[in-house]
C-alpha cells in the first residue's frame, strides 16, 4: 500500500504564481539597477521549459517507476511512513541530491541535461521554473533510498518537496540573511554563487536544502562579488526546443569530429570543458556555469 502524502509541486504552484507575479511587480516598480531583472522572452522561455518538463516527466516516471518498483520488492528492508522517518528521508534524499546535482555539472552527458536550468541570464523566480526535458539521468542517484526500504512514493515527496524549497533562492531581492541560516542552509545569497559565470563560481554550492553537504565536501563558496549568470559561452537564443537540446547537439558534433574512440568517450563522459591533451582549445567548445 503506497504512503499517503501530498503532491507537494501541485500544491505549491499558485504560489510559484504570485510570487513570480510580485516579484516582477517589484522589480517594475521599485528598480534595481545593479540587478539582472526580468525580461519578458527570459521569462515566458523559463515558464515554458517548466511546463514542457511537467509533460516528459510524466513520460520518464514510466521506466523509472518501474525500476524503482522492481527494487522495492526485490529489498527485504522496508521503511515506514511516520513524522520522524520522513524527516530523515528527506535528509537522505538532499544528500543524494547533492551527488546528483555535482555530477550533473562535472559529466558532460549529464550536464547537457541540467545545462538548461542555467542557460538563462537572468536570475529571478521564474528562472525557477527553466527545468530540463530529459531528466531521465537523475534517477540512477537515488537507488540507494529504493534498495534501504523507502517506498517510491515517498522519495517522490521528498524530491518535490526538495524542488519547492529551491524556488525562493532564485531571486536577488533577498540578500544575505543571519549567519546561523547562511551556514547551515541555501539560501539566495548560496545560490547565486551557484548561477553565476565567474571562474571562481563555477561548480560551487550544489546543495538543495543544505549547503551543509557543500561545506563537508569542499564546493562551497560565499558570495564575495556580484554574479554574473548564464553560462561561460551563453546560447542567445529563446526558443524553447534549442535551449533543451542544444548540448546534445554540440556532444554529437564533438563526437563525429573526435579522432578516436577514447576522444569519443572523453567527450561524453568527461567533464563539459574537456579537450584531449594536446589538441587546441576549439572555438566552439562546450559551456560551463557555476
Amino acid at each position: 500500500m503506497p504512503p499517503n502524502l501530498p503532491d507537494v509541486v501541485l500544491w505549491s504552484i499558485p504560489a510559484f504564481v504570485l510570487l513570480t507575479v510580485l516579484e516582477m511587480a517589484l522589480h517594475h516598480f521599485h528598480p534595481d539597477e545593479d540587478a539582472a531583472g526580468y525580461e519578458a522572452k527570459d521569462a515566458v522561455t523559463s515558464i515554458t521549459m517548466g511546463l514542457g518538463s511537467l509533460v516528459f516527466d510524466l513520460l520518464w516516471k514510466v521506466p523509472i517507476v518501474a525500476i524503482y518498483t522492481a527494487v522495492y520488492e526485490l529489498t527485504p528492508l522496508r521503511v515506514p511512513v511516520l513524522w520522524w522517518t520522513v524527516l530523515l528521508m528527506l535528509l537522505a534524499q538532499d544528500f543524494f541530491y547533492y551527488w546528483s546535482h555535482r555530477g550533473h555539472h562535472v559529466i558532460r552527458i549529464l550536464w547537457a541535461c541540467h545545462v538548461v536550468h542555467h542557460s538563462s541570464r537572468k536570475f529571478n523566480l521564474s528562472t525557477a521554473l527553466r527545468q530540463p526535458w530529459t531528466s531521465l539521468t537523475v534517477w540512477p542517484f537515488y537507488l540507494p533510498m529504493i534498495a534501504c526500504g523507502v517506498h517510491p512514493a515517498a522519495l517522490a515527496f521528498c524530491s518535490s518537496a526538495n524542488l519547492v524549497y529551491q524556488f525562493w533562492v532564485h531571486t536577488e531581492r533577498i540578500d544575505k540573511l543571519p549567519r546561523p541560516f547562511e551556514y547551515v542552509l541555501n539560501t539566495p545569497s548560496h545560490h547565486r554563487v551557484h548561477h553565476a559565470s565567474q571562474g571562481g563560481y563555477l561548480d560551487r554550492n550544489f546543495g538543495g536544502i543544505l549547503i551543509l553537504w557543500d561545506r563537508l565536501f569542499g564546493s562551497f563558496t560565499a558570495e564575495t562579488e556580484r554574479p554574473v549568470f548564464g553560462l561561460t559561452k551563453n546560447i542567445d537564443t529563446f526558443n524553447p526546443l534549442r535551449v533543451a537540446t542544444h548540448e546534445y547537439a554540440a556532444i554529437a558534433r564533438d563526437v563525429r569530429s573526435a579522432g578516436s574512440w577514447s576522444e569519443r568517450a572523453g567527450r561524453i563522459f568527461r567533464g563539459p570543458g574537456w579537450q584531449p591533451a594536446g589538441r587546441a582549445v576549439r572555438t566552439a567548445a562546450p559551456e560551463r556555469t557555476g
